[in-house]
């Protein structure tokens, strides 16, 4: 069994060596450990790993050999994609079906037809051309195919062709538990710590403890210290638009390393720009908001301040009033970006596309320029860069 572990390592790329692997097996006939899983990880991981660059490789690869022994039931129904289970249907189109299908020209005549739509339709309706309903090719919908049409609901799967969204959703709160796979953004945001030692001494001193012992002819004499604390101030501030759907794991590891690195942390959510309110928690985010306003006046000029977010949206959420496509916004979103770029001194973007990407959308462009082309993609050298901003 170990050879076996001992080959995911080296596939893995951890520098794991013969004399390593021989000293795990000696520790497990020692019974050092035994019939425990996790503590058969920690032995593991302190004899095969000496730098802990490699940990996330070693998760990766003890995660790869034991946890497919233990889920067998769930890697074979992972063989079935959900979405045969799921989707009630689906049109497959071919090119020349698609190019068939006509717009009918314009947000104005969608709108008009929309309603004519709605006034004669009695039932529900999938797969069609005309009514309102999912999987067709109607431009009244969702996961269907057309050219050009208005987004009602959400059914799991989008084409990009919407022009109008009218869509509630519910979103879940970011998880700061998450572990696998922060190790190395840790790493990146070390870059943005200053420490200072305050409060109450309630660490041990080692050198000064060496010290002191020294000069007492040997006679212990422990001393403490104030503990290192990181003193930088952080707001971060996540777009949960549909958008982000698919970088949810990602930045859930970015969250969980922020508050492991940083002691002065707030956190806000807001969908696709910020306008006149946010909230902290997503389950309760009709009934629980904070005014934008009072973030502006509550948090000094001292606080670092970090978007994330695709900044992907129609161009006039951050142009227009009321182009929010949940409430009625009174202020257009570049209003209170601007704001937030008059009030913070540092002031990053963080964008989990790729950077060749960004140049597909017209609202990523406005969005770096209000802030002065401060975005970074969600990647370690973006995050390196990025953090190299902030403290300077």
């Amino acid at each position: 069994m170990l050879l076996n572990l001992f080959n995911e390592m080296r596939a893995a790329k951890v520098p794991v060596s013969v004399r390593e692997l021989l000293d795990l097996h000696q520790a497990l006939q020692k019974h050092v450990v035994f019939a425990d899983m996790d503590e058969f990880y920690y032995l593991a991981r302190a004899i095969l790993v000496k730098d802990e660059r490699h940990f996330d490789k070693f998760d990766r690869a003890f995660a790869a050999y034991f946890k497919g022994l233990e889920n067998l039931d769930r890697h074979i129904e992972a063989l079935i994609p959900e979405d045969w289970l799921r989707k009630e249907f689906e049109r497959s189109l071919t090119d020349e079906e698609r190019a068939q299908i006509q717009s009918l020209g314009g947000l104005d005549k969608l709108i008009e037809e929309f309603k004519k739509r709605l006034e004669e339709q009695k039932e529900r309706h999938a797969g069609g051309n005309k009514w309102v309903g999912t999987g067709g090719t109607s431009p009244f919908g969702s996961g269907g195919f057309n050219p050009e049409g208005i987004r009602v609901g959400e059914a799991g799967k989008r084409q990009g062709k919407a022009v109008k969204v009218w869509d509630q959703r519910e979103y879940k709160n970011l998880d700061d538990q998450v572990e696998l796979g922060t190790r190395n953004i840790k790493l990146a945001l070390r870059r943005l710590r200053k420490f200072a030692r305050e409060g109450a001494a309630e660490e041990l001193d080692i050198d000064g403890t060496i010290d002191h012992t020294a000069r007492d002819a040997g006679l212990l004499n422990i001393q403490m210290r104030p503990e290192r604390r990181n003193t930088v101030k952080l707001l971060l501030l996540f777009d949960i638009g549909g958008s982000m759907d698919a970088h949810i794991k990602v930045c859930e590891e970015l969250f969980s390393a922020c508050k492991t690195e940083f002691k002065h942390l707030e956190y806000y959510y807001f969908h696709n720009c910020v306008y006149e309110s946010v909230w902290k928690n997503n389950l309760r985010r009709t009934s629980e908001r904070y005014s934008t306003f009072d973030l502006l006046h509550k948090y000094g000029d001292d606080y670092k301040v970090v978007f994330v977010g695709d900044a992907a949206m129609a161009p006039y959420e951050i142009t227009q009033p009321g182009g929010s496509v949940e409430h009625w916004n009174e202020e257009a979103g570049y209003v209170w970006l601007q704001r937030f770029m008059e009030k913070f001194k540092k002031i990053i973007w963080i964008n989990p596309y790729p950077k060749q990407a960004w140049d597909y959308t017209a609202s990523t462009h406005l969005v770096r320029d209000l802030i002065e082309d401060k975005m970074y993609p969600l990647t370690l050298q973006g995050l390196e860069e990025g953090m190299r901003y902030l403290s300077k």
